[in-house]
């Protein structure tokens, strides 16, 4: 296992620089804007990305919330354990993924609302006859076209789950002194290897969502839902004592003894 411990130091001083955290959550923003600007003017090439059918958009984008949580909340548990054993703190921590997840629901949920609110269906792609049906699922069921305001929800999930996954995997840094039998530390690289290859994943098809699919307006506001979900509870509500509470950011005393 030496290889992934080496790909682990690497992963972890790459999070380590400040300016790396500091602006990954302005890559989101840029690629958005970049993309949907490609985008308008049709200067990228159709390719496999390019077609909604290709295997990471059916396999892991279209479920990326459940990928997310499977890796995530292994490594939380293992991780955050290793810090402090307290069940009180360890429920504390568990709740953030709760949270989350509530934040994934209801904003997806109102995409879903808002489209149904704002369209309407018709016939064809060429809206020539207008066909009355309450919400998309009945206008695409009966083989019609709906046209409504599409927040791009995978601007959403992606940008979110990354951003995620960052603040939640950042105690990997102080965990290399811990002392760790063989096999939870084995597991705990491998999820940290695995989680970070799924936010490069997340990143790829953000890009490809910005170049190929929604209008430039879905993808930015369904972006800057996906950040004001971060921020809010990572920047603002978390730093406050009656809350989940953020990942831990440095070692224990009991940490300190063994290194």
């Amino acid at each position: 296992m030496a290889a992934v411990d080496v790909i682990v130091d690497n992963l972890v001083t790459l999070w380590r620089i400040r300016a790396v955290r500091h602006y990954f959550p302005w890559v989101f923003l840029v690629i958005s804007a970049v993309g949907s600007g490609l985008k308008e003017l049709q200067l990228v090439p159709q390719t496999y990305f390019s077609s909604s059918r290709n295997a990471l958009n059916v396999y892991f984008v279209k479920v990326s919330w459940g990928w997310t949580l499977l890796l995530l909340t292994p490594f939380l548990l293992l991780s955050n354990s290793s810090f402090n054993r307290s069940v009180s703190f360890l429920v504390r921590r568990l709740l953030s993924l709760v949270v989350a997840t509530a934040i994934w629901y209801v904003c997806t949920e109102t995409f879903f609302f808002i489209e149904d609110v704002t369209g309407r269906c018709y016939e064809t792609n060429i809206m020539d006859v207008v066909k009355e049906f309450p919400s998309k699922a009945s206008c695409r069921r009966a083989g019609f076209h709906w046209d409504g305001r599409d927040i791009s929800g995978h601007s959403f999930i992606l940008a979110y789950s990354a951003l995620f996954i960052m603040e939640e995997t950042a105690p990997m840094a102080f965990l290399k002194a811990a002392s760790l039998s063989a096999l939870p530390r084995m597991v705990l690289n491998l999820l940290y290897v695995a989680l970070n290859l799924l936010v490069i994943i997340w990143v790829w098809m953000f890009a490809c969502t910005s170049v190929y699919f929604h209008d430039t307006f879905d993808k930015i506001l369904g972006t800057v839902c996906g950040l004001l979900g971060w921020y809010l509870t990572y920047r603002v509500w978390y730093q406050k004592p009656l809350s989940p509470g953020l990942p831990p950011q440095s070692q224990s005393k009991e940490q300190k003894q063994h290194a």
